[in-house]
């Protein structure tokens, strides 16, 4: 049961009467004790100064053991147009899902805590929303323009997560997980139905399920700074997406992606509209996959380890997934994807990015089952690599589809 306290979900504190957007902000917490104070009073000093637009800001304290609910209340209290809700689970999907689902706002918006983002493109965030240009707008750090200070870990990190969603899904964003976005109400609503995830992953499942069923994702770049107090943790958060990743591939190519939105609010000649795609020939496509993927296992497993036996792991790893991936490629050309002519070098050129990934990780679940335990056997090793390409499958199943093989690619 979740709790709620000077959260009213009507319009008193939404001005309307000048017809403008009204906007929402939701700023998720976990024991953020030290950091809601100063984060509310400074947006919404910004705010009264700085944003054109009838707004509120709704804090939502998801399961914090410290005084952040006591504190969220006070502000509350202290502020005519600051709410605060609370709810007895954790995960910052969860906490927009609550909040984005009973807003009574025109436009919702949610930023992190620690004010990462300058607040300078609050507006124009919300601008390209309340235009009617885009359904969902996001912040952007890896843009030509964006100016972001953070670690060389996390730069690394995300800039891979985000080539992995660009190259196997086809996306045309460039940064999912900025905690910076904002919405159309009435359009973002229906996929709430559709995100499972209720951690980190939401922002990466909710741009995935958008651009899979049309809608128009504008990209703001940003200026950013590292939060030292970060509570993410980025090798378990990787870990998660790669989950999630591979169960969003699964569900568009079954077609439980689909989401029935608001289409008359959309663009007529909106050149990315999904045309749903005949389930039938879907589920077609990814039996014949999987059909070729458990041979490509199999004949991994029958390469790698006689390899194994005069190399070591990264090279063995390698010489097994070059011949594995060949016969794969071309297997699913041919019979999967039925495509018998065409470019085919451009074709392996982008199947060769994409066996650069699946190396890159399926070595790194090898190297990394030796540190944790040095006396693995090979046997293990092999495992520890089907077990990261058995994850990575879905998503090479979706990058195939959409990428490497596109018939309608430009």
């Amino acid at each position: 049961m979740d709790t709620r306290a000077a959260m009213d979900p009507s319009t008193d504190v939404l001005d309307t009467s000048a017809g403008l957007a009204t906007v929402d902000i939701v700023i998720p917490v976990l024991n953020e004790e030290r950091a809601l104070p100063g984060c509310v009073r400074t947006l919404t000093g910004f705010l009264e100064d700085n944003f054109p637009l009838p707004w509120r800001i709704t804090v939502v304290d998801n399961g914090s053991t410290d005084a952040t609910w006591p504190i969220a209340t006070g502000l509350a209290a202290e502020h005519d147009r600051v709410h605060a809700r609370r709810l007895d689970i954790r995960g910052r999907g969860a906490a927009l899902k609550a909040a984005w689902r009973e807003s009574p706002a025109d436009i919702v918006a949610y930023m992190d805590v620690d004010l990462s983002t300058d607040l300078g493109a609050l507006f124009p965030l919300v601008a390209a929303v309340a235009s009617g240009h885009s359904e969902i707008a996001i912040g952007t750090r890896l843009a030509h323009s964006a100016r972001t200070l953070r670690s060389v870990r996390r730069e690394v990190v995300s800039r891979s997560y985000n080539a992995l969603l660009r190259y196997g899904f086809g996306v045309r964003f460039s940064d999912a997980q900025c905690g910076f976005k904002a919405a159309r109400t009435g359009v973002v609503r229906p996929l709430m139905d559709k995100i499972e995830d209720d951690a980190w992953f939401f922002d990466t499942e909710l741009l995935l399920l958008a651009e899979h069923n049309g809608l128009r994702v504008h990209e703001v770049p940003v200026d950013w700074i590292e939060d030292t107090d970060s509570r993410v943790r980025v090798v378990r958060t990787a870990i998660d997406d790669l989950k999630g990743l591979a169960r969003v591939a699964w569900s568009m190519s079954t077609g439980r992606a689909e989401v029935e939105v608001a289409r008359s609010e959309l663009t007529p000649t909106h050149p990315d509209a999904v045309v749903a795609r005949p389930r039938a020939v879907t589920l077609a496509k990814f039996t014949s996959f999987a059909a070729i993927g458990v041979f490509s296992v199999l004949l991994y497993a029958l390469i790698y380890l006689p390899l194994r036996g005069v190399w070591s792991p990264a090279p063995a790893n390698l010489g097994a997934l070059v011949l594995t991936g060949f016969v794969n490629t071309e297997a699913n050309r041919r019979w999967t994807f039925n495509r018998l002519g065409g470019r085919r070098t451009a074709m392996h050129l982008r199947a060769a990015l994409l066996f650069l990934v699946n190396y890159l990780l399926t070595t790194s679940a090898v190297l990394g089952l030796r540190g944790m335990s040095p006396g693995a056997g090979r046997l293990m090793e092999m495992s520890a690599v089907v077990a990261t390409y058995g994850l990575l499958t879905l998503i090479r199943f979706t990058a195939l589809d959409r990428w490497v093989f596109s018939r309608t690619r430009k």
